[in-house]
């Protein structure tokens, strides 16, 4: 079972697969990227954040693993908050990472967050490396998403959890206009003139659209060979947090 999120590409008509699409929509869009965060979710990123790092400190973990860390924030805010975690942040682009370590450094938090570039599909970890796996926003970029599960799987633990944040789309029907306008009109517009980038804030809404939600997520993570799934739906089911267990 794959997922239909792996057949949206950043770059319609581009010939590279999707990771090297991927992976240059972010170099191509970092600079904006944290600003575009906080204007989209008019800043309710944040409250997801914490809502899922709650799930993160029920596990106690020492040893995190942060796919898709991005530009940091997700690192930053579960190292502020479990301080005595070690914590390891991958992603594919070198310029969103060249900012989370900035942001890094900043915070001084070096000695407990290291950042470096990893494909998710090949983690460079081995079996059993870390009590917990975080993915903000991240799962519906994997070109193989059930691919991406059972290596998260494979480098968990026993008994390690695995939190997911993504979006999602709401399943109100008094919600869903607004929040197609928003997403299919609004927010490529406004990315467009922040980013520069004519695809990365198109490709957004259709990745949402796209990608396994509720039950079908977590049959993929179950699939991987993760048990004890759930998933609970934010701000009307804009976002959605996943759990799951190896044991």
């Amino acid at each position: 079972m794959g997922d239909a999120a792996e057949r949206i590409n950043p770059y319609s008509g581009d010939s590279r697969d999707k990771t090297s699409q991927v992976e240059a929509m972010f170099d191509s869009i970092a600079p904006a990227y944290d600003f575009m965060n906080t204007a989209m979710s008019f800043g309710l990123h944040r409250r997801w954040l914490r809502k899922a790092l709650t799930e993160v400190e029920a596990a106690a973990p020492v040893d995190i693993l942060d796919v898709a860390t991005g530009t940091a924030d997700v690192a930053i805010a579960m190292a502020r908050r479990q301080p005595l975690a070690h914590i390891t942040g991958i992603d594919l682009s070198d310029g969103m990472l060249e900012i989370g370590r900035k942001k890094v450094a900043k915070a001084g938090l070096d000695r407990q967050i290291a950042l470096r570039r990893a494909d998710c599909l090949h983690l460079p970890f081995a079996d059993d490396s870390f009590d917990c796996i975080t993915v903000a926003y991240g799962v519906r970029n994997f070109e193989h998403l059930l691919d991406g599960y059972r290596e998260m799987a494979r480098v968990l633990r026993s008994n390690g959890r695995l939190v997911v944040i993504e979006l999602s789309t709401p399943t109100s029907p008094i919600v869903k206009p607004f929040y197609k306008f928003y997403t299919r009109c609004v927010i490529p517009v406004v990315g467009r003139m922040v980013s520069k980038d004519v695809r990365a804030y198109s490709y957004l809404p259709e990745s949402i659209a796209a990608v396994a939600q509720g039950k079908a997520m977590t049959a993929l993570m179950e699939q991987a060979g993760l048990s004890d799934t759930a998933f609970r739906r934010l701000t009307m089911g804009v976002c959605t947090i996943y759990t799951a267990f190896k044991r």
